[in-house]
């Protein structure tokens, strides 16, 4: 893994992570605990596309930006709906469209958004939560907080 500096002019700001597509499966197979590389190829094709539909604006093309183009090119090619879903609705969206069950597809978006998370750096990924409905950062590994009414 290969890093590089944050778009961000900041002097304190972080190095953000590159990966290869090829590390980004190898991540992702390993978080899942998938038993093949198809399998978790499989898992991020399917997340991304969903997460694709989902987000919009700037967040959507710094996230792009920040994956590698495979990743980025399945993220990208989708149509984001005109109402983002909320995160519980956006598992059960995901399970029907790869007739998974609730607790697999939940798991497998875990298993994609936790690496997806990193790459995105703690401030890219503060502001994609901030776009979507509640129940998203859970998701992404991280703690819901409430939010101000």
């Amino acid at each position: 893994m290969v890093t590089q500096p944050a778009p961000n002019r900041s002097a304190e700001a972080r190095p953000l992570q590159v990966m290869t597509f090829e590390q980004l499966l190898e991540k992702v197979r390993y978080e899942g605990a998938y038993p093949t590389r198809e399998r978790a190829e499989t898992a991020v094709r399917a997340v991304l596309a969903a997460l694709g539909r989902q987000l919009t604006g700037d967040e959507r093309v710094e996230l792009a930006a920040r994956l590698p183009v495979e990743a980025a090119l399945v993220l990208t090619a989708q149509i984001p709906v005109v109402e983002p879903v909320t995160g519980w609705s956006f598992v059960k969206d995901l399970a029907s469209r790869t007739d998974g069950t609730l607790a697999t597809t939940r798991w497998d978006v875990g298993a994609v958004l936790a690496p997806v998370g990193e790459l995105a750096g703690p401030d890219l990924l503060a502001r994609v939560l901030a776009q979507l409905p509640q129940g998203y950062a859970l998701l992404f590994g991280r703690a819901e907080l409430a939010r101000a009414a």
